[in-house]
């Protein structure tokens, strides 16, 4: 078993260390992170500068780039053999519902199962890193699972969130579909000490669609959710309804 774990808070984020910690004696790790927090960069790579790769005094490897930059990198440029799991987090804050969307986190997952490599995304739901030993313990639960008994037949894409709890650990899991959110918040606006206006993105929006079975319910249950993904973005039920639109009139 060979594992890659990367991140999207950087290689110094106390989240990736304890994942690597819990994965120990399932084989061997390699860890090719970004240098500097990447947060919401989601699926980006990029494209018009080169990239440098360091190693950390703990062996960690990382990447002057996003999420998705150090998997493709530690996949594609012959620096360690193909992995058989790639792992990402544990990010520090919820990756639930649209947040999947921009989610470095999720990306760098993603970036693995692209490459017909089962993944998962793990995140701690609460800012703050509380209860950070007990979310790895939980992640090495999940990772033991899925390793026992896989899926059969296709590479697959897991979305974990785990509740910031001392009991996330004996917390049931609930396996889960995305839910959704409002709009997030307008841009705010500030100006710097020279009367220079710049911007900050507004925070994400609040739950909208959250009923039973969303993992936003699972976490409000104190549930952990688990969320298998894919990446197919199709409309398959509103085909038909352009095929119609299509026809000579």
């Amino acid at each position: 078993m060979r594992i890659l774990i990367a991140n999207d808070d950087g290689y110094l984020a106390p989240g990736i260390a304890a994942l690597v910690e819990a994965c120990q004696g399932l084989g061997e790790i390699d860890v090719f992170a970004p240098e500097r927090n990447a947060s919401g960069t989601s699926n980006a790579l990029t494209l018009h500068q080169p990239l440098s790769l360091h190693t950390a005094a703990n062996g960690f490897r990382y990447v002057s780039g996003t999420p998705s930059d150090s998997v493709h990198l530690a996949l594609t440029a012959g620096l360690i053999p193909k992995p058989d799991l790639v792992l990402s987090g544990i990010n520090n804050g919820a990756n639930m519902g649209d947040d999947t969307l921009y989610s470095g986190t999720v990306a760098a997952a993603t970036e693995g199962y692209l490459f017909g490599i089962p993944a998962i995304a793990f995140s701690l739901v609460d800012k703050g890193w509380a209860h950070l030993d007990v979310a790895a313990r939980v992640a090495r639960r999940v990772i033991e699972q899925v390793l026992a008994q896989p899926p059969a037949g296709h590479p697959w894409l897991l979305n974990v969130n785990i509740p910031s709890s001392a009991q996330a650990d004996e917390a049931p899991w609930a396996i889960t579909r995305l839910g959704r959110r409002h709009a997030s918040f307008p841009a705010v606006a500030q100006a710097n000490p020279r009367g220079d206006l710049f911007y900050w993105i507004g925070p994400a929006g609040e739950a909208r669609e959250d009923g039973e079975g969303t993992d936003f319910h699972a976490i409000r249950q104190g549930q952990v959710s688990i969320t298998p993904l894919k990446v197919d973005m199709t409309d398959h039920q509103h085909l038909p309804t352009w095929q119609r639109w299509l026809e000579p009139r």
